[in-house]
C-alpha cells in the first residue's frame, strides 16, 4: 500500500502543472461536442476523471451549466479550480474528489457524461456499468478508450499492452460492449496524432527533463515507464490509440 501511495505521489508530481494528464485537443473536443444529439436546456453535465480540468472547462464554457468534475487527486482539482477562476468559470465547476467507480449520485441525473482518457482505470466495461445508472433518459455519454485499431496487431504491441493495459480491446468489441450495457452506440472518432504529441507528450517531456536528476527511485521508475510509453506509441501509433465513443442511454 505504501509503495502504491509513493507511486501515485510521483505520478501526480510528474504531471503537475500540465494542461492535460493525457492526450487531447480542445479543437477536437469541440468537434466531438458539435456531433452530439440535441441536449436539454441547461444540461446536467459530468466530467469523470477530469484531471486539471481541460475537458471540464470546455464543457462549462460551452453549455454554461454546472459541471460535476471528478478526480482522485485533490492536487489536480485545485489546479483545475485555479484555471477556472482565471477563466471566470469557477461558479460552474463542482470539484469532486472520489473514486470514479464508486460515485454516490442520484440515479438518472446526468444529461451529458464526458470522460477523457480515464475509463481504463476501472476498465471500459466497468465504466459503462458503473456510470450507466446515472444517465438521464436519452442522456448522452462521450467516453474515450485506448483500443486496438484492428485485429491484426504486432505481437510486440500485444506483449507491451499485457503489462500496461491487459483489458485493451478492439474498437468493434468496445462497440459491442456499449450496445450491451444499456447504451446505443452512435459514433466513434479516433484522436488525432497532434493531440498526443503537441498537447501531451511534448509538454510532459519538459516535466521529465526537470525531474530527470531526481534521486527518488520511484520517480525514476515512473519516468522510465513514461518514456517507454512514448517510444511504443511513436513506433506503433497506427496499431492503437484513443477512440472517442459517442453513445446514448436507452
Amino acid at each position: 500500500m505504501e509503495d502504491q501511495e509513493k507511486y501515485t505521489e510521483a505520478l501526480i508530481k510528474l504531471y503537475s502543472g500540465l494542461e492535460r494528464q493525457g492526450p487531447g485537443d480542445p479543437g477536437f473536443s469541440d468537434y466531438i461536442l458539435n456531433q452530439l444529439p440535441e441536449l436539454p436546456p441547461n444540461p446536467r453535465v459530468a466530467d469523470i476523471g477530469c484531471g486539471t480540468g481541460a475537458g471540464a472547462l470546455i464543457l462549462a464554457g460551452k453549455y454554461r451549466s454546472k459541471v460535476k468534475a471528478v478526480d482522485f487527486s485533490n492536487d489536480f482539482l485545485d489546479q483545475m479550480m485555479n484555471r477556472a477562476r482565471l477563466e471566470g468559470l469557477e461558479d460552474l465547476i463542482e470539484p469532486i474528489e472520489c473514486n470514479m467507480g464508486n460515485l454516490n449520485w442520484k440515479l438518472e441525473t446526468i444529461d451529458l457524461l464526458w470522460s477523457e482518457g480515464a475509463a481504463y482505470i476501472i476498465t471500459f466495461e466497468g465504466a459503462l456499468k458503473a456510470w450507466r445508472p446515472f444517465m438521464a433518459k436519452n442522456g448522452v455519454a462521450v467516453i474515450s478508450e485506448m483500443n486496438y485499431f484492428s485485429n491484426d496487431v504486432p505481437e510486440v504491441v500485444t506483449q507491451y499492452m499485457k503489462n500496461i493495459y491487459p483489458g485493451i480491446k478492439t474498437e468493434s468489441k468496445n462497440v459491442d460492449l456499449i450496445n450491451s450495457s444499456g447504451f446505443e452506440f452512435l459514433a466513434a472518432h479516433r484522436l488525432p496524432l497532434k493531440a498526443w504529441w503537441e498537447n501531451y507528450y511534448d509538454p510532459l517531456r519538459e516535466n521529465i527533463m526537470a525531474l530527470k536528476d531526481s534521486s527518488d527511485e520511484v520517480m525514476q521508475a515512473v519516468i522510465h515507464e513514461t518514456e517507454e510509453e512514448m517510444k511504443s506509441f511513436k513506433e506503433h501509433h497506427e496499431d492503437y490509440g484513443y477512440t472517442f465513443y459517442i453513445m446514448r442511454a436507452v
